[in-house]
């Protein structure tokens, strides 16, 4: 999980990742983070969100917000996702992430998408999996967005959001053609199915 760190050890390194890319309903969400490197400031446990069980990743999530020497969290809603596709509302997203950083990175390590910044970044397949940095960011892209998914729910329970957070479950798409399309649906996701 080190590799890259390793590799830019005398570097400022920003992690970014995304959560969100796939679901017919809700925000994208992307985090960037600054974690300190020092071997007692390495938090146990960090890995792709996927990997990881709910509660594990919102024990995680408390932690490094509380380790991080900087982070940023961003959303780009349905709307935006609708308007301009959802690759460049995640490379949207990751780029307002760098810029609400008080600190300016040396480099970005992303996880598989290439953005619009000055700053040097290198882009890594699986890289949720591969490094530290990118994986603590995807723990705060997917809780914050699983938390959100969870307050639509309550605005709009008949689509049981709390359980599927949007993605296009056989549930969830049962769900949207019994009552077509709520305000947070993407329409561009959904245009099969409503």
């Amino acid at each position: 999980m080190f590799e890259y760190e390793e590799k830019y050890k005398d570097c400022i390194i920003a992690g970014i990742d995304e959560a969100g890319r796939g679901p017919l309903a809700g925000p994208v969400v992307c985090a960037c983070v600054v974690m300190p490197l020092d071997s007692e400031d390495i938090i146990e446990g960090i890995n792709d969100s996927k990997k990881l069980t709910e509660k594990k990743r919102e024990k995680l999530y408390d932690e490094i917000i509380e380790k991080a020497i900087d982070y940023a969290i961003c959303e780009v809603d349905e709307k935006t996702i609708d308007e301009i596709n959802i690759l460049n509302a995640t490379k949207l997203g990751m780029k307002n992430c760098i810029e609400s950083l008080s600190i300016k990175p040396e480099i970005v390590l992303i996880d598989a998408v290439s953005i619009d910044t000055s700053i040097k970044q290198e882009n890594i397949i699986h890289g949720d999996a591969l490094s530290y940095s990118i994986a603590a960011a995807s723990i705060l892209a997917k809780v914050y967005r699983d938390r959100k998914m969870k307050e639509y729910d309550k605005i709009y329970p008949e689509y049981a959001f709390a359980k599927h957070k949007g993605y296009g479950t056989k549930q969830h798409i049962e769900l949207l053609k019994k009552y077509g399309a709520c305000p947070i649906h993407r329409k561009t996701f959904i245009k099969h199915f409503v």
